[in-house]
């Protein structure tokens, strides 16, 4: 069996902490048994590897998430890059293509395609090898894993079983998204929540691509991805296949997609700078910036601070701050990267076109800056903390807390960390954006190839 892993979305019902750049799977707010705190997709690699499923695994992400992905798991992740956001469709149907022509996986072979973000203890990892058996013995094409549901919700599929086998159940038919009021019929018949957990054979997602006149290699499939249906793998697939197994999972399971439901299960009430009064039962504060946050007094509520804003909820009304939101756009103003982390302190365009951008930067030890260059900003480091080497026009140099740097347009520079570096960079220029970078050498052993080292 080979695996799947579906890392996408923008995360918008975790607000402030989540963001275009920055998903839900990615924030450290879940406590390990070492007491320390990790991520979701932290937590899901972990229980992978202990049921030895990781050599079998590869995660589908879209480009804004390849850095952060490498930062929480490594660098030797195996990654599918979308070139752009599809949905689910998509992104599976590329996978399936690189198993296909790319590692030579067999047309015979079973794949199983999961989020990855499920809350779940291990067991949950050693029912979905049981998809293969459920679509061997049933002739099915699809084969799915369903919880019994807790209560009538329009957020997810629902698994509407026929008859029942001996290790399998024989699906009615599939329902993506009902209405409140439909889900309370679907209950009373006895359908599962759908755990967005797919199994079906390889060949056929390959056939499908076939019968849509799309290409079945990898990196054709990668030059005509706009051609693909913008839409997500239930309703282009799910719903239309006519022979669909299936099999319940009786373990805990939890969809951590909302305030409310992820606070239950974090480590800490208080994470970050700030206090909780004894009086304020149920409440939990996340704060990301640098200033303490005090809460006295109020019960059931959520606070969670970030660069990118302050949200005060009630706990129950928390998962409509996706509805909210709707026309706020913001560039994100916190964002992780394979070297560290990166804050947004300050924005300002001026009437004449001119714009300064003030960052935080953090460079963990041993990690570094790719050696590059800008065509339309200048920039000023100021180094805040730590130790390391600047390179500037092929000349690299110690550098400590205390000094500060000029960066002209178009000079060519990287930074390295010894020690946990920060600095404050201030950017001016006519067009201050991402995409304005040439990278030259990705690495620091490239740096130090080509130049020497100024004590």
């Amino acid at each position: 069996m080979k695996l799947v892993m579906l890392s996408g979305g923008s995360g918008k019902r975790l607000w402030p902490l989540s963001n275009d750049s920055r998903s839900k799977q990615f924030l450290k707010v879940l406590e390990n048994k070492e007491l320390e705190l990790e991520s979701m997709v932290q937590r899901v690699w972990g229980q992978l590897k202990k049921v030895n499923l990781v050599d079998s695994t590869v995660i589908a992400t879209s480009k804004s998430q390849v850095e952060m992905m490498k930062n929480h798991l490594g660098n030797e992740v195996p990654l599918i890059i979308e070139p752009e956001r599809r949905d689910t469709f998509p992104a599976i149907a590329l996978a399936a293509t690189y198993l296909y022509s790319v590692k030579g996986v067999s047309l015979n072979e079973v794949v199983s395609v999961l989020p990855v973000d499920p809350y779940v203890e291990e067991d949950f990892f050693n029912r979905v090898k049981d998809l293969g058996v459920a679509l061997e013995n049933s002739s099915a094409d699809l084969a799915l894993m369903g919880v019994d549901p807790t209560y009538p919700s329009s957020k997810y599929g629902y698994i509407v079983p026929g008859s029942v086998k001996e290790n399998y159940i024989e699906v009615s038919h599939f329902k993506e998204k009902p209405s409140e009021d439909e889900a309370k019929e679907l209950i009373s018949d006895k359908a599962l929540w759908n755990c967005g957990v797919f199994a079906f054979k390889l060949e056929y997602i390959i056939s499908i691509l076939q019968d849509k006149n799309l290409p079945i290699q990898y990196d054709e499939l990668l030059k005509q991805y706009d051609r693909l249906p913008k839409k997500s793998f239930d309703y282009e697939v799910v719903e239309n296949t006519k022979k669909i197994a299936a099999i319940s999972y009786n373990g805990y399971w939890k969809d951590l997609g909302t305030w409310n439901t992820l606070t239950e299960e974090m480590g800490a009430n208080l994470i970050g700078k700030g206090t909780i009064s004894s009086d304020s039962v149920n409440t939990h504060l996340v704060n990301e910036l640098d200033i303490p946050v005090t809460i006295l007094g109020v019960s059931n509520l959520v606070v969670a601070t970030s660069p990118d804003g302050i949200l005060v909820s009630d706990k129950e009304a928390s998962p409509r701050i996706k509805s909210v939101l709707q026309g706020f756009e913001q560039r994100p103003m916190y964002e992780e990267r394979r070297w560290g982390w990166y804050k947004v302190l300050d924005y300002t365009k001026f009437d004449n076109g001119n714009e300064v951008l003030t960052k935080k930067i953090c460079i963990k030890p041993g990690k570094n800056l790719s050696y590059q260059k800008h065509f339309k900003r200048n920039e000023i480091w100021t180094i805040v903390k730590g130790e390391g080497e600047f390179a500037l026009n092929g000349k690299v140099s110690k550098i400590q807390s205390g000094d500060i740097i000029e960066v002209p347009v178009e000079a060519e520079h990287g930074i390295k960390a010894d020690t946990e570096l920060e600095f404050i960079e201030v950017q001016t220029g006519s067009e201050l954006i991402e995409e304005d970078i040439i990278r030259i050498f990705m690495t620091w052993q490239e740096v130090e190839k080509e130049f020497s080292v100024i004590n």
